[in-house]
């Protein structure tokens, strides 16, 4: 059992099991999108979450249904994480019709409002007012629930970051903010651009209550995240994670890299999220060696299933284009 405060989480097998199997889901999701691209099967840009998977699987844990989460561009893991459907999270990054976007978002605008992901945002930092504005208008009808606010470190150089901040504290919305820090703003290292690194600091300069968190350990990730969500559904206001954490891919698949050592690269990964829970979970003998290898013959099945649904789903009719772009005309029903 791990505690932090007055909140403990009992790491039991099957837990510990489903932990497991959805960040090796993610890593695997990953791993096969990386694939698809270099076949040319996935267009545009794509920004691959490996390394960061303890994260998403951790906040998920503090969420309820009836709770809303905005993204980043970065945003497959969770979408995987919340219940979205790999078939439908893999034909929407193949542009096809069956996609959780119809095909029309991609990788940065996974979309479900079924499973209130409120989507991904290819603005850096655009996802906050949107939360802020989600959460306002749940306080407004008095309804117990929290907005998940999920962005990297770079968007704390952003205007909205701070107006959002401000705006949570001053009308103490049922916001939970999560900072992935990653250490890197595209190919800026934090130092050079944040005169103060520890992001943390930012929020609480808003009167806003803010932890560090390790975010390559998920249980501490799920400890800090159900704290935080237990105090902003109790109407405490706005609540921010930072979340130290580490890609162990290029920003984007269109990135080469130059900006960091691989030496680097290499030792967070000795220390990736699910090296750590393995190592943790075996040490315990909460997990045995029969479960991981279950657990990666189930995800490949998995994985092979939402290829398959991807490479076979259709592409959207030409003459539905339009649909959606313009409002008909007023006493008419055809587009303009």
């Amino acid at each position: 059992m791990t505690t932090m405060g007055q909140t403990k989480v009992r790491v039991t097998r099957e837990h510990a099991r489903d932990l497991m199997r959805q960040m090796v889901l993610i890593r695997r999701f990953e791993e096969k999108c990386a694939e698809l691209y270099s076949q040319e099967k996935i267009r545009g840009f794509l920004h691959l979450y490996s390394g960061e998977e303890a994260n998403a699987v951790g906040v998920l844990q503090a969420l309820t249904a009836d709770d809303a989460i905005v993204a980043t561009y970065r945003e497959h893991g969770y979408a995987l994480a919340r219940g979205l459907p790999a078939t439908a999270v893999m034909a929407e990054l193949y542009g096809k019709a069956s996609g959780c976007s119809r095909g029309r978002g991609g990788s940065m605008h996974l979309f479900d409002a079924s499973h209130r992901f409120h989507g991904g945002n290819a603005i850096v930092g655009g996802g906050l007012p949107l939360a802020v504005g989600l959460a306002l208008a749940d306080k407004l009808r008095g309804l117990s629930r929290v907005t998940c606010c999920v962005f990297g470190e770079g968007a704390a150089a952003e205007g909205e970051f701070h107006e959002s901040m401000n705006l949570a504290a001053l009308w103490k919305l049922p916001v939970l903010f999560v900072c992935e820090n990653n250490l890197y703003a595209m190919g800026t290292a934090l130092e050079r651009s944040e005169s103060v690194t520890d992001i943390r600091r930012h929020a609480e300069s808003y009167g806003i209550h803010a932890e560090s968190v390790d975010g390559m350990n998920v249980v501490d990730v799920e400890v800090a995240a159900r704290r935080a969500a237990e105090a902003v559904r109790a109407g405490e206001g706005p609540r921010f994670l930072e979340n130290h954490t580490y890609r162990f891919r290029a920003h984007s698949m269109f990135d080469p890299d130059l900006y960091r050592d691989k030496t680097e690269v290499e030792q967070w990964k000795l220390r990736g999220p699910i090296v750590r829970f393995t190592e943790w979970t075996l040490g315990n003998n909460t997990l045995h060696r029969d479960d991981l290898d279950a657990i990666e013959a189930e995800v490949a099945g998995v994985i092979d299933d939402a290829v398959a649904f991807a490479e076979q789903s259709p592409w959207e009719p030409v003459e539905d284009l339009l649909r959606d772009v313009y409002a008909p005309r007023e006493n008419s029903g055809a587009a303009p």
